[in-house]
Formats: structure tokens, C-alpha cells, sequence
């Protein structure tokens, strides 16, 4: 329930404010990040640190913060909890990292659906290059079943509308209509009060108007069982399906990440299958193109020099001073371990424009002074 959801996230809330690097959360009940849907079993938290300045120990880095969380939350026996980053570019995915659709194409049933994503998960486990792998799949979810007795209601007159709008109405909410007051417009909308909703005995106690005009108590022709099923049944393609999101381990980059998740999938049952989605499924279309668009750039930048130097020659001079710089550059970046991302690149873009610039300017000041007359040395 939406109460017991309550208690839990205010645990999280109250462990996440004691957090050093945390500067301020914000908790929703009854709605998760993961798939952006209302759910009462489900909630969302989301954490502001404090200025980058401030968090230049080890311990207070993003990193640090999320696995001092993840051990953290795993203390809670209520919950299945994950702490996790946003995703770098809003609205492709929910949360950094891959994002994986896995699919049931030959319809071998919701509860093996959720059965094949928790064993991929549980086999990333084990796996040195994954991190932070989960589904969000839930067949299992304690229902309630309101099962209709549409004979008797044939029997009694009553209009299966009827049943259905007041269970509505009722339980849920119904829009009337609109007034206006005090120079502005009002909607109308009626729902049972708290007290008389919050059992299955006060579905009992609801009453259906027949075609003769009678009330007719709901409990004569509605019976409510306990049942479990999913709270949402995702569709991707087509076919149900459950998003498996994860994150490469430290150290690891995303292309190697998508390789040891692929490797792991080709274990499914015959029945599943994957595709990718979110950014991942952006790196994969778009391959690995870094190779030819920095190629067609080089050759570009040269016909450009060549044009504004009016030579074949002096072109070249400038050109040499980029395999140094982003020698430097690769060569810190190993040294430092750090991932080669997409960010790593734009970097690496953005040195190969300034160390060009300055060649330009260094090569077009020689090549007046040669042309007063001064020596090569």
C-alpha cells in the first residue's frame, strides 16, 4: 500500500540526509523513476549533491557517494532498492548507463518473462564488466480481482455499465461537470471518502440501480478475490516485455559492457528475445563512426589550408601538431584509467581545434618571416 511505501521511502529519505555530499532530496511516494509510472508499491527519490567544488575528497565524488548508498540501501528488507545516476541526454532512457528491452516473441507467459530477467541480472552478477544491473518487471503484484456475475446481473436488470461506473466512481474517481464561481471554473469530481474505500468489505456496501429503477446491493453480482499480476504490462515492439538497465563497471567501457550483456543474453530461452533502446541503441545505429568522421575532418582541414595558404605543402606542417596533442591526451587518459566515452571524444574535438588554431597561427607567422627573407633555422 501507498502507507507502507510512505514508511519505507521516509527511511531513505532520512539515511540520504545524513549522507555526506548530499545537499538536499526530494521523495515521491507511489511513483517510480525506473518507468514513470504511478504505482503504490513503488517510490522515487531524487538527490541533489552539493557543489562539485566542495566534493574534492575521493569519498565525496559521485561515484563513492552511489556505492556507499547501494551497500546502504541493501539493509532494507521492504524494498528492493537501487541508487543510480540520471541519464546524460533527458529523455533517451530513464537512468544512465545501457537500457535493454527483453522480450517474450512466442508468448511463454508474463511470469517467465519476469522469471528470464531475473536470471540475466543474476548472471551479470558474476560478470566483471556489468554494474548495477535490474528489471523492472514485476508479474507478481498483489491484486485484488473483481469477478462480475453477469448472468445474475441479466437476472436482476442490471447494465454492466452500470457495475463498472460505480466501481469507478466509487473507488476510483468520476468527472460530473463544471460550475463557475467567484469568477473562475470549477470541476466536479466524486469519489468515495477514504474511510469507505479503504477495504474489500466496502465494495460490499455499494450500491447498483436496475433498469426498474431499484438499488441493488454490488455484493450481488461482484466477488472479490485475492489474485497477483502485473501492475503494467510493457510493450515494446509488440511484444510484452521487461527493461533491463545496468551500467558498465568502473573502468570498463560502454562498448565492452554492450558485448558481455549480448554474450549473456545469447543464453536465453529460444522464446526471448532483446533489442536495445534508449543511447544504447543511439551508439549501436550509429556504429563506430569516430574513425571516418575524424578521417573526412583531417581531409577536409587540409583542402581548407591548402585553399588559404595556396599550398600543398605548408598545410602539412600544421596538421602534424594534432597526432602530438592527442598523443598527450590518450596518453593521460590511459594513465589515468579514465573511460574513452563520448565525452572522452568531444573533449579530444575540442584539443584538436585549439592545437590547430595555434599551429595556424605559429606556421602563418614563419611563413611571413620566410618571405622577408630570414632563414629556415
Amino acid at each position: 500500500t501507498l502507507e507502507r511505501t510512505q514508511r519505507v521511502v521516509d527511511r531513505i529519505n532520512a539515511r540520504l540526509k545524513e549522507t555526506p555530499g548530499v545537499a538536499h532530496v526530494i521523495s515521491i511516494s507511489g511513483y517510480t523513476a525506473l518507468d514513470a509510472l504511478l504505482k503504490t508499491n513503488a517510490g522515487a527519490l531524487f538527490v541533489m549533491l552539493e557543489p562539485w567544488s566542495d566534493r574534492k575528497e575521493t569519498e565525496l565524488q559521485i561515484e563513492s557517494i552511489l556505492e556507499g548508498l547501494q551497500r546502504e540501501l541493501l539493509d532494507i528488507q521492504e524494498a528492493i532498492c537501487f541508487a543510480f545516476p540520471p541519464p546524460p541526454i533527458q529523455g533517451l532512457g530513464n537512468a544512465s548507463g545501457f537500457e535493454l528491452r527483453l522480450q517474450d516473441r512466442q508468448n511463454a507467459g508474463l511470469a517467465e518473462l519476469q522469471q528470464a530477467g531475473n536470471d540475466l541480472v543474476a548472471a551479470s552478477q558474476t560478470n566483471p564488466v556489468l554494474d548495477r544491473m535490474n528489471s523492472n518487471f514485476r508479474a507478481t503484484v498483489p491484486q485484488l480481482y473483481a469477478k462480475v456475475d453477469r448472468v445474475e446481473a441479466r437476472k436482476l436488470g442490471i447494465a454492466l455499465p452500470e457495475v463498472f461506473s460505480t466501481l469507478q466512481a466509487y473507488l476510483g474517481s468520476a468527472y460530473v461537470n463544471d460550475f463557475n464561481k467567484f469568477g473562475r471554473t470549477f470541476k466536479v469530481q466524486i469519489q468515495a471518502d477514504a474511510q469507505f474505500r479503504g477495504s474489500v468489505e466496502d465494495i460490499a456496501r455499494l450500491d447498483v440501480r436496475n433498469a426498474a429503477g431499484r438499488m441493488i446491493p454490488l455484493e450481488t453480482v461482484v466477488d472479490v478475490v485475492d489474485t497477483a499480476g502485473p501492475t503494467t504490462i510493457f510493450r515494446y515492439n509488440m511484444y510484452p516485455s521487461t527493461t533491463i538497465t545496468g551500467e558498465p563497471a568502473p573502468g570498463f567501457a560502454s562498448g565492452e559492457a554492450i558485448a558481455a550483456v549480448e554474450q549473456l543474453a545469447a543464453n536465453l530461452p529460444p522464446s526471448f528475445g532483446y533489442e536495445w533502446s534508449g543511447v544504447t541503441y543511439q551508439q549501436i545505429e550509429a556504429g563506430n563512426m569516430a574513425p571516418i568522421i575524424f578521417g573526412l575532418a583531417i581531409v577536409f582541414v587540409y583542402f581548407f589550408l591548402a585553399a588559404q595558404y595556396e599550398s600543398w605543402a605548408i598545410p602539412i606542417s600544421v596538421m602534424l601538431s594534432v597526432p602530438l596533442a592527442v598523443f598527450g591526451a590518450a596518453l593521460a587518459i590511459w594513465l589515468r584509467a579514465y573511460d574513452n566515452n563520448v565525452y572522452t571524444q568531444i573533449g579530444l574535438v575540442l584539443l584538436i581545434g585549439l592545437s590547430a588554431k595555434s599551429a595556424i597561427l605559429i606556421v602563418e607567422f614563419a611563413k611571413q618571416r620566410r618571405e622577408e627573407g630570414m632563414g629556415i633555422a
